[in-house]
């Protein structure tokens, strides 16, 4: 029979080295675990010294701490407008209605002229409705009594706004924009054409309403819209019209 008592010292390193090696195996994951959980954040770390290290060394380059940039002013202003009468100055159609609804972005981009600050402006009018007469003849005049209106859109990718005043209450501008108008049909008379140049020039007023709100009013407004002489007569329009929108600001 086998001695027991001399095997007990044999079991006794194999339990032992078995012990060893389940430790080991355990404190290796063990530290390899923390060393995955503290890695981002001694990344972060190393980050955060690497952008004070910078900006202490840009700051000693100069001598002067940089000023924190500052947002570009930017207004986005809902807007109507609605014509009360027209005159010929530049186009000969008469005995028509310009209603608009839409939308103008204004960015201070172009610094300060005659003491107003001169903006950026676009304009979208998703709503152009044009009341004008059933039948006119090729300039423009009517030929009826009969109304019709003719829907249409219309963009003005260019044009400038000068505001003077412009962190006051009451605040003066002048502005002016440029693009197209498209109609559903030729307008104002059967001669014209469906896309037309398109010109406008208002003065009026901001009020501040609160820090974020302005109420915009240009009463005094002139709305010109022709082809230009693409086809050989250019039967446009001007109109007088009153301009009332909500400007809402980006940036203070």
């Amino acid at each position: 029979m086998p001695n027991n008592r001399a095997c007990e010292p044999i079991f006794a390193q194999r339990k032992s080295a078995h012990w060893f090696a389940g430790n080991y195996h355990s404190n290796c994951l063990s530290i390899v675990a923390t060393l995955c959980l503290l890695a981002p954040q001694l990344a972060h770390s190393r980050e955060t010294v690497t952008a004070v290290v910078a900006d202490t060394s840009a700051e000693t380059e100069t001598g002067v701490t940089p000023p924190p940039r500052q947002p570009i002013e930017s207004e986005l202003t809902v807007e109507g407008l609605a014509s009360y009468g027209h005159y010929k100055i530049f186009a000969s159609g008469s005995g028509c209605k310009l209603y608009t609804g839409g939308f103008e972005y204004d960015r201070h981009s172009w610094g300060y002229f005659l003491r107003a600050r001169v903006d950026y402006v676009a304009e979208f009018l998703p709503l152009v409705l044009l009341r004008t007469a059933d039948t006119s003849d090729i300039w423009g005049t009517p030929t009826t009594t009969a109304r019709k209106t003719v829907p249409g859109v219309g963009f003005s990718p260019i044009g400038f706004r000068m505001i003077w005043r412009d962190h006051k209450t009451i605040k003066p501008f002048l502005t002016a924009k440029g693009g197209l108008l498209v109609f559903s049909q030729k307008v104002p008379s059967q001669e014209a054409t469906y896309v037309n140049l398109s010109l406008q020039s208002a003065i009026g007023m901001q009020t501040r309403l609160t820090n974020r709100f302005d109420l915009r009013l240009g009463l005094f407004s002139d709305f010109h819209f022709s082809n230009g002489f693409i086809v050989p007569v250019n039967p446009g329009l001007d109109v007088m019209n009153a301009n009332l929108g909500l400007t809402y600001h980006f940036a203070k």
